[in-house]
């Protein structure tokens, strides 16, 4: 024997009720705009020493954001963050009770037609008027020219239009709920990587800094990208005028499988990842010293105190070492600057310029660059764009007006009346242009006392 609870058909719809309250959603909605509002602001995915040093405890960034308080927050991935994925679950939850409790039932009634069979019955609708003159056929031929989806049966008649405003709510609706999949999606499965590669260089993607539970970045070890060549054109003033990476996809067999120039706002997309332009460096100088064979020495950027960017190395101008120049480089235009041992500034060179420093002929050969990549994979991306497609088409079907018309012939009297759900002006004219059509009488019939008030108070 099978005991039933009575109590979980009510505990149901209550759930429902309050998951389809408006002022539940418009709270939630108000919430992932804050978040995410939060993780545009602040830097997401960024190292710890990142965070120390642009949030600093003393002082706190408004007296109480320090990079302590941003990381118990988990405020630098606000977006994989379990808060605020649950947050979207809540909000779609409360979209799908509000379409099931309430758009649903309103599409299922406005799609039902009803006959009006009591005069008293048009007394209680918007706009009414009682003639003395009129058809149920004459109204059928205007309605149907006014693209009114007419149903007669007998002595009634009833006439509707602009169904499709009744479906827009569900498609806004639905495209939404698409939308949040598709963040939600792209929050478990995506990625994010950075590399920063030398020109000539062939890489695979390995630097992920930021990845959802489910991402599967095993996908990369199938293909690598390899730097064709890296070069920044500058402006007459001296100024970087746009930096450009050559790059080549390269598969497991060596073979390119595709080869883009890239540059800022312009990526390269293959297999779902997109490698975006962001950062520059300057990764080596190849020089001689005499006679000998051109060798390449690695460089490394240098603080400066937040006072420009400058690359610098040393070079050894003797077999054992024991003494070597110091070699400078701000930019990639080729102007290194060359310090003996002592520090003190021997020459400015150019690629194939040469200068003596501690007896020896140093020649620059070239300054190597190095392009700063961020790598971004989101599977999501495909469903959020086709949600914001729907999401659009959705608003304008839903200012489209559902219009009804209801119309009695009742001996000697033609009873008509309607509603809208917008759009009550334009509705009240096209009513009374139809009733100025099928009454014979000066001037247009007069509207009944109640539907008149109730026009005023809606206008």
């Amino acid at each position: 024997m099978t005991l039933e609870n009575p109590s979980l058909p009510n505990i149901w719809r209550q759930l429902l009720s309050v998951l389809g309250d408006l002022r539940l959603a418009i709270v939630l909605l108000l919430a992932i705009a804050v978040f995410s509002i939060s993780g545009t602001v602040i830097e997401q995915g960024q190292s710890l020493a990142f965070y120390q040093s642009n949030y600093p405890e003393d002082p706190a960034l408004f007296g109480f954001l320090s990079w302590k308080v941003l990381l118990t927050l988990e405020l630098d991935h606000v977006y994989r963050t379990w808060w605020f994925l649950s947050i979207l679950i809540l909000f779609g939850s409360s979209l799908t009770a509000c379409t099931f409790t309430r758009q649903f039932p309103a599409l299922k009634a406005a799609r039902r037609w009803t006959f009006y069979k009591e005069p008293r019955q048009f007394q209680k609708l918007a706009l009414s008027a009682e003639l003395e003159t009129g058809n149920l056929n004459s109204l059928t031929t205007l309605l149907e020219k006014r693209r009114y989806k007419v149903f007669q049966e007998g002595d009634t008649l009833y006439a509707r239009k602009g169904i499709i405003g009744r479906i827009g709510p569900i498609v806004v609706h639905a495209s939404m709920l698409m939308i949040l999949a598709g963040s939600i999606w792209g929050a478990l499965t995506g990625f994010m990587a950075q590399e920063m590669v030398a020109s000539g260089n062939t890489f695979q993607i390995k630097n992920i800094i930021d990845a959802g539970p489910l991402a599967t970045p095993k996908m990369l070890k199938d293909w690598s990208v390899r730097v064709n060549r890296f070069w920044i054109d500058y402006t007459p003033e001296g100024g970087i005028d746009q930096f450009y990476s050559d790059l080549s996809v390269v598969d497991q067999a060596g073979k390119d499988v595709d080869q883009q120039t890239i540059y800022v706002n312009k990526p390269l997309r293959y297999r779902g990842v997109t490698i975006y332009q962001t950062d520059w460096g300057i990764a080596a100088v190849r020089v001689r010293l005499n006679n000998s064979p051109i060798f390449q020495i690695p460089m490394a950027q240098l603080d400066t105190q937040g006072k420009g960017r400058l690359w610098g190395t040393w070079i050894p101008t003797k077999p054992d070492m024991s003494q070597g120049a110091s070699v400078l480089a701000r930019d990639l235009q080729g102007t290194l600057l060359v310090y003996d041992a002592a520090g003190k500034l021997v020459s400015t060179v150019r690629p194939g310029m040469a200068t003596q420093v501690n007896g020896v002929t140093l020649k620059v050969d070239d300054v190597i660059g190095s392009t700063g990549l961020q790598i971004k994979a989101d599977p999501g991306i495909p469903l959020v764009y086709t949600g914001f497609g729907l999401l659009m088409l959705g608003v304008i079907m839903s200012y489209v007006s559902h219009s009804q018309i209801w119309a009695l012939q009742k001996g000697d009297h033609f009873y008509v009346g309607g509603r809208t759900n917008r759009a009550q002006v334009a509705f009240e004219r096209e009513v009374i242009e139809m009733l100025d059509q099928l009454s014979d009488q000066t001037p247009l019939p007069e509207v009944l006392p109640i539907a008149a008030d109730s026009l005023v108070s809606q206008n």
